[in-house]
């Protein structure tokens, strides 16, 4: 799946059945290494290819990776007859702890508490964190819950990504042959 505008062109391929398999390069080389552990710890194979504005900030290629990565993930989900649906994860890090809920339900929101020291890790500016959560989503039409405590911005954020990803892969397990809804619609 693509995405193309003034300011970024993208695109990403992503199995939710993989092996952990990546190949990402966005430019931001921080956000590499946390969509790398997307991948490798939900075990999705996801290929990422971004050329954004940079030169100008990271915030548009963050904002549409994100964006598109929700699209394709709700893409993959398909119709979520069987899935688990709803899941979380904790993950430390050194210093760091990051818990992660979702809930693949058809409806988007973000709680993210996390507060970081620095403004940016490596290239990768600290408020575009969240943003690309909220931008997955709400693409992805699905709540997010986070909470990262620590002292470290590289660690929390791994955790977080870490945490996100296994809490993915398990509310995405097919588990029975049921819409996960009192609606009967999701």
């Amino acid at each position: 799946m693509s995405r193309k505008t003034s300011e970024t062109n993208i695109e990403i391929s992503l199995n939710l059945d993989g092996k952990g398999q990546f190949h990402v390069d966005t430019g931001i080389e921080f956000f590499d290494h946390m969509l790398n552990s997307f991948a490798k710890h939900g075990f999705f194979d996801l290929e990422v290819k971004a050329d954004g504005d940079v030169g100008v900030d990271d915030h548009h290629t963050v904002e549409d990776v994100g964006i598109l990565l929700g699209e394709v993930f709700k893409e993959a989900i398909g119709n979520k007859r069987g899935i688990k649906r709803m899941a979380h994860a904790i993950v430390p890090m050194d210093d760091s702890l990051a818990t992660v809920a979702v809930d693949i339900g058809g409806r988007s929101y973000t709680v993210f508490d996390i507060e970081f020291t620095n403004q940016k890790v490596g290239t990768l500016s600290t408020e575009n964190v969240e943003h690309f959560f909220e931008s997955f989503a709400n693409s992805a039409m699905i709540n997010i819950n986070t909470k990262v405590e620590g002292e470290n911005d590289h660690h929390k954020i791994e955790a977080l990504f870490k945490a996100f990803a296994r809490a993915l892969n398990d509310a995405s397990r097919v588990e029975h042959d049921k819409i996960p809804s009192t609606k009967g619609v999701l």
